[in-house]
């Protein structure tokens, strides 16, 4: 059994990861940890996880972690994480990080998006990003792992294989993303109250969204250049999933069915996602699962190539994909315990 623990089990993310988890067939969860409410039970908190068989929460330890556990997920804010990572993956240990903080190749591009330094630089050298559709011969030879964010899958995912078979012009690709409630985590604010929710939709961090800078450099790579796009996210009024529409310019002469076998060919072996030839995807086609659903259409009255991916925000955009990330690590195929189907309603 592989023996796991989680560092900031009570947010969303954490929680999902917990439940999960707790349901993996090859998994023991040894500790739980929470700074505010250590010594009760997670289920005090989400009474869904009351027959689960977990531990009670308990307050950091660096050395009992490290002594007991295989892999290490840290679902702690942005920021966080850094601080007690080294320690972490000096141990010897994987750990898996769904923070931001060990996404990037470049030290300063996390500081220019994030506003701080990063305190731990020379370990982006040894992270990996951790999308498995990407990289998932390097995470199979890492210790540390950089868990993407739920808008950045949501848009790698439908683009990358279309800006590195040079299908699509790199210039001008405009994402238009909209993610339910809990993308904004678990911590109280005004603009989350259900009167300032339901019945609403609107746009923010317009321009400066910190995922913006996850896409760019997934996608330069991919490309071999440098891609700078337009990322515009929206806050929907349901508690899950992500939809983004995604516009490009397709090079001249290409067919509807040279877009499909792109994306489709690129993702043969791919369990996690669903490329569609007619059609859109929707939401609820994909909650509850580990999957991505990817359609299109391509617009030739106005020479426009429009994507449209979905995912849920908390499986495949943090906690599935982190199951994901370890299950490729630990050697196990990597839908262990994600098998899950979508819930329709």
């Amino acid at each position: 059994m592989i023996k796991a623990s989680v560092l900031g089990a009570t947010g969303y993310a954490g929680a999902e990861l917990i439940r999960l988890l707790s349901q993996h067939p090859d998994v023991e969860l040894v500790h739980l940890t929470s700074h505010s409410v250590a010594g009760s039970e997670l289920s005090d908190m989400y009474k869904n996880l009351i027959n689960a068989d977990i531990p009670t929460l308990s307050q950091y330890n660096v050395s009992t972690i490290t002594q007991d556990s295989d892999v290490i997920f840290t679902s702690l804010p942005h920021g966080a994480s850094k601080e007690v990572i080294p320690e972490l993956f000096e141990s010897g240990k994987v750990v898996i990080d769904l923070s931001g903080d060990y996404r990037y190749d470049d030290a300063k591009v996390y500081q220019q998006w994030y506003g701080q330094e990063h305190s731990s630089p020379y370990l982006l050298k040894q992270s990996v990003y951790g999308l498995p559709e990407l990289h998932k011969d390097k995470i199979s030879k890492s210790r540390l792992i950089g868990n993407p964010g739920c808008y950045t899958t949501c848009g790698i995912l439908p683009l990358a294989p279309l800006v590195g078979s040079g299908l699509i012009s790199t210039d001008g690709i405009i994402i238009d993303a909209k993610s339910g409630a809990t993308g904004a985590g678990r911590a109280p604010s005004t603009g989350l109250h259900f009167c300032e929710v339901d019945e609403n939709i609107k746009a923010y961090n317009l321009a400066k969204h910190r995922h913006t800078s996850e896409i760019e450099q997934e996608l330069s790579n991919v490309a071999g250049k440098e891609i700078v796009l337009s990322f515009s996210p929206h806050l929907l009024p349901s508690k899950r999933g992500i939809l983004s529409t995604i516009y490009a310019t397709p090079v001249e002469g290409i067919s509807k069915d040279d877009v499909y076998e792109c994306i489709n060919s690129f993702y043969a072996g791919h369990p996690f996602v669903n490329v569609m030839k007619d059609g859109l995807p929707e939401v609820k086609h994909v909650n509850g699962s580990n999957c991505c659903n990817i359609g299109f259409v391509l617009d030739t009255r106005v020479n426009r190539l429009i994507l449209v991916s979905v995912l849920d925000n908390l499986i495949k955009g943090a906690a599935g994909q982190a199951i994901q990330n370890m299950n490729i690590v630990f050697g196990l195929n990597e839908t262990t315990g994600l098998k899950m189907l979508p819930y329709y309603l």
